[in-house]
């Protein structure tokens, strides 16, 4: 292992944040890039009828400040960043879900889909039971659409938004990100 590399695995230990993969940087920084605002703005909302809402799950709506409580609640940042992306990858199939093929936004939640897609082979590797219970619960809660779950109108717009912001507090100290 490079010395360098040893280095900065020692400070984010000490930190009490886990590193993030390479191959996890390279694709959240590609996702990044495609989550600029003028995309989300041209596609998540100047697309979509005036105050148009997408029904999904209470727990399909990732937050800042779920984060942080997650966090103070001392769940590892491997786990929040498990849980991101199950959460932000149902999102973007919620979104999918209402387009039209011929729709002017398909195709770039398709190449949403394809990033996501992508970095779940990266997620692959992690089983549920590897993960604290909490967060095990909610990846379960968000996959299992029942009736009896509660459900929220929320924009589209607001979804990528939530996963932007959130994508940047999980990756940005272990990818090496400048502040955005």
């Amino acid at each position: 292992m490079q010395q360098g590399y040893a280095a900065v695995l020692c400070v984010l230990a000490v930190l009490g944040l886990e590193a993030a993969a390479p191959s996890e940087c390279e694709l959240t920084r590609l996702l990044q890039d495609k989550l600029q605002y003028e995309m989300r703005l041209q596609y998540m909302k100047h697309y979509f009828p005036i105050d148009y809402t997408v029904q999904v799950q209470y727990e399909e709506v990732l937050r800042p400040s779920n984060i942080t409580r997650l966090r103070n609640g001392t769940v590892s940042e491997a786990a929040l960043r498990y849980l991101w992306f199950h959460i932000s990858s149902q999102a973007v199939l919620r979104i999918r879900e209402v387009l039209p093929e011929k729709h002017p936004s398909w195709k770039y939640t398709q190449e949403l889909c394809q990033l996501f897609d992508a970095l779940g082979k990266e997620y692959s590797k992690y089983q549920q039971t590897d993960v604290e219970a909490v967060v095990a619960d909610l990846v379960k809660l968000v996959h299992s659409a029942g009736i009896e779950s509660r459900r929220k109108a929320v924009r589209p717009k607001a979804l990528l938004d939530n996963c932007l912001k959130v994508m940047r507090m999980l990756y940005g100290v272990p990818c090496h990100w400048e502040s955005t």
